[in-house]
């Protein structure tokens, strides 16, 4: 089996604010897995990241060597650029999403983690797959709170 854990995330927002939902993917060898939940308000950036957020929660071990493909420049620059690194450094003063990028922080640092762009709504399957479940979840009704989005003033 390989050691490899391959992620697809998507995130969908109606509105922008709006409903919206993740999608993701996890594939360990022939092992492979779909998750996908719609919140009632909240941000495309937001689903963006609490899909990968999702992803990293869904491990039971430590040390995993993981390639996340994102359509998501946010979430891919955030990271692979080092942002993440100096918003942590400032407390992320005058920076959105900082409940769920510190939950990723926390997450990302039991795992060797790059991050690869792929083009949204082309033709990889794996990513269009993940288009689907978060656009369906973000369409179901069938929502969650997004409690650091509805609770902060940063709106």
């Amino acid at each position: 089996m390989s050691k490899q854990l391959i992620v697809y995330t998507d995130g969908s927002a109606r509105g922008n604010p709006g409903p919206g939902g993740y999608g993701v993917i996890l594939q360990w060898g022939q092992a492979y897995k779909e998750f996908s939940q719609g919140y009632r308000l909240t941000t495309n950036n937001r689903m963006e990241l609490m899909a990968v957020i999702v992803a990293l929660q869904q491990l039971n071990r430590e040390g995993l060597d993981i390639t996340v493909f994102t359509d998501s420049q946010y979430v891919l620059n955030t990271v692979e650029k080092g942002w993440l690194n100096n918003w942590l450094k400032t407390n992320f003063k005058g920076k959105k999403n900082a409940d769920l990028w510190m939950q990723y922080h926390k997450l990302a640092q039991k795992h060797n983690i790059k991050f690869v762009w792929v083009k949204g709504h082309a033709n990889n399957p794996y990513n269009n797959r993940c288009d689907e479940l978060a656009t369906q979840a973000a369409d179901s009704k069938n929502w969650l709170l997004d409690e650091g989005y509805e609770n902060l003033e940063e709106r």
